[in-house]
């Protein structure tokens, strides 16, 4: 009989956490995980599952308008944000519940409150003491506040899901996949959006193109971007705030949104206590194993800062499991890794950008595409679709796909299998396309682009 209360106990009852528990279960290990929130952590509580209902519902305007090009006459349609805002909660409450049964039925004990490490092998729950062989750490990330002065009176996105009111006018600062896919559902749904950036572009570190893309797009929508702008401070003046930015231009708006980032949720679980190192990010440093530099303590998720996706945390979790408890070891892998912006228009990515692969490879193919969709051509609506190949011309691999448009991330899901195969382009040119669809272009364009002309060096 064990010394202790667990063979493993789990801190965070989000993706990763859930995921770990219910298969260490499965190899037989008794296992325990605590959570002082609703169970499903930030995917399924305040983020990617609520937020993709709110970009449902924007759509909705924009599609009644379409419709009149296709013969219907509808009448201009009313929106009550308090309906969206309770039906999406409702379903929120509806996954929580499904949460605790699958961590029931698998027979993880759930321990209601907020845990911290006392020791290498002492968990407290509240005043609950805890024993345990093996601690996995899951407590996923949080939104960033800054601490510029009347921080206090702006939003992060865990409140945009219970906002009592939606505001006529909303600036949103930041220019991440948070920053855009809220631009773009407030935007649908009626508020007047800007979108502040430190720099010109939305999406750093996707492909240049795409990014283009997406911002045109979400520009021709109706979206405002104020390039180039950070905020001193945010004041109250009556009824509105007042944004003043460090070049002292002052923004009246009705909502003021950060979402310039998340950070790992390491404080107060004691890691110091136990000597788990943090790393420069400010997340739990682990090895390819998910270990952390404590011999019992690993860590799966946004906790870690690896690829902050829900499906890599599960991903990591299952393989922690199997790893530890049911004598299967094997590693995360992070390579190819699909995702997905629900901005507007969408956009999805698997493998290198354009600019990592000229960094990789010597010689490159890229096989681009703008067109404009076929729902489009007899509504008018202003917009494009824009796909892209990225191949190694030596050995003909495809190395990286994009596209910018409607249902990217259904399409990406697919081409992802053939990217992650190593399929090359003469594959995907031996395939015969879906005709007419959007995603015929990935197996049709055969026309690659010139090669960029090298930059002239400066003279000595």
């Amino acid at each position: 009989m064990s010394a202790y209360d667990y063979d493993l106990f789990v801190i965070g009852a989000g993706s990763g956490g859930v995921r770990a528990s219910r298969v260490a279960a499965a190899h037989g290990a008794r296992v325990g995980i605590c959570e002082d929130d609703l169970v499903g952590g930030t995917c399924v509580i305040r983020g990617c599952v609520p937020k993709k209902l709110l970009v449902y519902g924007s759509h909705v305007h924009e599609e009644v308008k379409d419709a009149a090009a296709y013969g219907w006459t509808i009448p201009e349609p009313t929106f009550n944000w308090a309906t969206l805002r309770d039906n999406v909660q409702k379903e929120v409450m509806r996954l929580n519940g499904i949460y605790k049964t699958l961590l029931k039925n698998a027979g993880v004990e759930l321990v209601v409150g907020r845990g911290r490490l006392m020791d290498a092998h002492t968990v407290a729950v509240g005043e609950k003491m805890i024993t345990t062989d093996k601690i996995l750490l899951a407590t996923g990330a949080r939104p960033w506040r800054p601490s510029i002065p009347g921080a206090e009176l702006a939003i992060v996105s865990d409140d945009a899901f219970h906002l009592p009111n939606l505001s006529k006018r909303i600036l949103i600062v930041g220019g991440g996949y948070i920053a855009v896919e809220f631009a773009g559902i407030f935007n649908g749904l009626g508020s007047e959006v800007s979108l502040a950036l430190r720099r010109d572009l939305v999406l750093r570190g996707f492909d240049e193109e795409c990014r283009k893309a997406v911002q045109t797009g979400m520009t021709d929508n109706g979206v405002r971007f104020r390039p180039e702008t950070e905020l001193a401070k945010i004041e109250r003046c009556g009824d509105e705030l007042i944004a003043t930015t460090t070049k002292g231009e002052a923004i009246e708006t009705d909502c003021v949104m950060y979402a310039t980032g998340r950070v790992p949720n390491t404080a107060g679980l004691g890691l110091e206590k136990v000597g788990v190192t943090l790393n420069k990010a400010g997340a739990v440093a682990v090895d390819e194993w998910s270990a952390s530099t404590v011999a019992n303590i690993y860590a799966v998720g946004d906790l870690t800062d690896r690829i902050n996706l829900t499906p890599v945390a599960l991903m990591e979790g299952h393989c922690f499991a199997d790893t530890v408890f049911g004598n299967k070891p094997r590693k995360a892998d992070h390579q190819d890794v699909p995702s997905a912006v629900f901005s507007q228009p969408q956009m999805a990515t698997v493998g290198l950008t354009e600019e990592q692969a000229r960094r990789v490879y010597p010689r490159l193919d890229v096989y681009a595409s703008t067109f404009t969709p076929m729902k489009h051509t007899l509504t008018g609506r202003k917009q494009k679709t824009f796909m892209k190949l990225l191949v190694d011309a030596e050995s003909d691999r495809v190395v990286g796909a994009h596209m910018v448009g409607d249902d990217a991330a259904e399409l990406i899901q697919g081409v992802g299998i053939a990217v992650k195969a190593h399929a090359t382009k003469a594959m995907f040119d031996a395939t015969v396309g879906i005709h007419p669809t959007a995603g015929e272009e990935f197996v049709t364009m055969r026309t690659k682009r010139p090669d960029p002309k090298p930059v002239a060096k400066a003279a000595e």
